[in-house]
Order: C-alpha cells, then sequence, then structure tokens
C-alpha cells in the first residue's frame, strides 16, 4: 500500500491507498519541533488504530510546504516503514508543465492538486484550496498550471485580530444567522463568514474573466467545508483532493 502525506503549515493529512482506493485518511496538527521519532509513533498508532501496521507500506510519496520539516518526515518514513519515500520538487515528474516566472516559488501542494483536478476532469479547472492560506490555482485547458492568487486564510485573519486588536477575543469560526452582529462574537463571525464568501466569489469571477472560458471550479482544504457550500461560483468540494494528486504522481513516476 502507497501512504501519502501532505504536510501544511497547520495541518498534515495522511493517507493510505490501496491501489487507486484511498483506504485510511487521518489529520494531525503540524508540529515543528515534533521529531522524527514522535511523528513515527503517531502515525503507528493511527494506523494500528484502523486494524493496520508498518507492514502494510511498500511505498510513500511526501509533499510538503514547510521546509524545516522535510528531513523529519523523509526519516520518519524510512526509520518506521523501511521505505524511502518520493518527495514532490523539482526533478519529479508530474507531467504538468508550470507556466510561471519562477516555478520552483509554487508550493508543491498547488501542483499536487492541479495534477489531481486535470486527471480527474481533462479540463480547465480553477481549484480553491482552503488552508492557512487561501489559494487559488488555475489549470489550463492543455493541463498547464498557470498561475494563481493567495490571500490570508480564515483563521489567520481571526488570529491577526485577536493578536492586534486588545479589545477583540478569539472566536470559532461558523455561519452567523446574520451579517449585522449584536455583540463582538456575532460581529466577529458575520465579518469572516460573508466578507470571505464575498471575497472568494470575487476572485474566482476576475479569474475567469481573465482566463475566459467556464473552467470548473473546485474547492479543498481543512476549511473548505464552511464555504464551499455557500459560494456560488464553486462546482464541487473534495476534501482529499490533494492526497489523490499524491496517488496519481507517484504512479507517473513509478511506471
Amino acid at each position: 500500500m502507497l501512504l501519502v502525506i501532505d504536510i501544511g503549515n497547520t495541518s498534515t493529512v495522511i493517507g493510505v491507498y490501496d491501489g487507486e482506493e484511498l483506504r485510511h485518511h487521518w489529520r494531525v496538527g503540524t508540529k515543528r519541533l515534533r521529531s522524527a521519532d514522535e511523528y513515527g509513533v503517531l502515525f503507528l498508532d493511527l494506523i494500528r488504530y484502523a486494524g493496520g501496521d508498518a507492514g502494510m507500506v511498500d511505498a510513500a510519496i511526501i509533499s510538503s510546504v514547510v521546509p524545516p520539516l522535510n528531513d523529519t518526515f523523509h526519516e520518519m518514513v524510512e526509520r518506521y516503514f523501511h521505505v524511502t519515500p518520493l518527495s514532490v520538487g523539482p526533478g519529479i515528474k508530474t507531467g504538468m508543465p508550470v507556466l510561471t516566472d519562477n516555478p520552483r516559488e509554487v508550493g508543491a501542494d498547488r501542483i499536487v492538486n492541479g495534477v489531481a483536478a486535470f486527471e480527474r476532469y481533462g479540463e480547465a479547472v480553477i481549484i480553491i484550496d482552503f488552508g492557512t492560506a487561501i489559494t487559488f490555482d488555475y489549470i489550463s485547458s492543455k493541463g498547464e498550471y498557470k498561475g494563481g492568487a493567495i490571500v490570508p486564510g480564515m483563521d489567520l485573519s481571526l488570529d491577526a485580530l485577536f493578536h492586534r486588536a486588545a479589545k477583540l477575543p478569539r472566536v470559532e469560526l461558523g455561519k452567523p444567522k446574520r451579517v449585522t452582529g449584536r455583540n463582538t462574537i456575532e460581529s466577529l463571525q458575520g465579518g469572516i463568514f460573508f466578507g470571505y464568501r464575498g471575497l472568494v466569489d470575487g476572485v474566482v469571477k476576475k479569474m475567469k474573466e481573465e482566463v475566459g472560458g467556464s473552467p470548473r471550479v473546485i474547492a479543498t482544504g481543512g476549511g473548505a467545508s464552511l464555504l464551499a457550500g455557500e459560494c456560488e461560483t464553486i462546482d464541487e468540494y473534495d476534501g482529499f483532493l490533494t492526497l489523490e494528486g499524491l496517488q496519481v504522481i507517484y504512479g507517473k513516476n513509478i511506471s
């Protein structure tokens, strides 16, 4: 089975594939000070809880946007699963030309998402990944990564308000009943929820104007479930798009 690992700034998502079927998946907090041993024990415990063991894994692939953890996870996979993982980055085959000014700047997760979406639909797509940052990426009808946009994520905005505005409390994200809040918590939730709903639709509409046509719009990422059904421009939500892309890229590199 194939172990796929997507290391994000806030969360790390792990999956185990049997062929093209995602058998198990987990989301854990990304902790930069955790050692390879700590991650190894955590991963083994999750797999054992699902009824498996380290021996079920015979290959692995990693995508990361947290460079300080790259060596940690490589060491963990080699020590606890006894395989050498592939890493998404320069030199790996993705089948997707990156047509930007500096392709090395583009986050690995954004390329992985693009590969998964184009592999599935074979047409132009816009992918919105709701994470620590919210990224908008355009993949052309030829399967080319053409660029995108980046804005601060919803949690990041709430944290900034909490840390920089002395009288504003930390609140949980949620869908409020109204945008005109009757207290501070409702005001914060309404501003973030309705503000980001408008932001997402505005960016997608502008991107469609620039690229032309009617690309399919896919939402993914840990924060997508809150807004995906509320934005008029989002066609569908797929919480496992990045894991699927890792599985596809692994196949391209062993065939």
